[in-house]
């Protein structure tokens, strides 16, 4: 692991989720020909839409270990 991803990954929680953000439109902004990605139209409004509905209320979010509970029925 580079020191790079030790770093990120010694940040808070909101941190990396605003750093996953700055990486993804850093991707998408590249002029690069050889760097396409194909986000479908509707999974990028689902995205935004998660994303919007996090940014209003960021405690409102369930960890992944309530998650399982919760699929699991426990």
């Amino acid at each position: 692991m580079t020191a790079a991803e030790e770093a990120a990954l010694q940040l808070s929680r909101e941190e990396r989720l605003r750093l996953i953000e700055k990486l993804w439109e850093s991707l998408t902004d590249e002029e690069d020909e050889q760097l396409e990605l194909h986000v479908p139209a509707e999974v990028r409004a689902e995205l935004d839409r998660r994303l919007a509905a996090y940014r209003e209320n960021p405690d409102d979010t369930l960890s992944w270990d309530e998650v399982k509970r919760r699929v699991r029925g426990e």
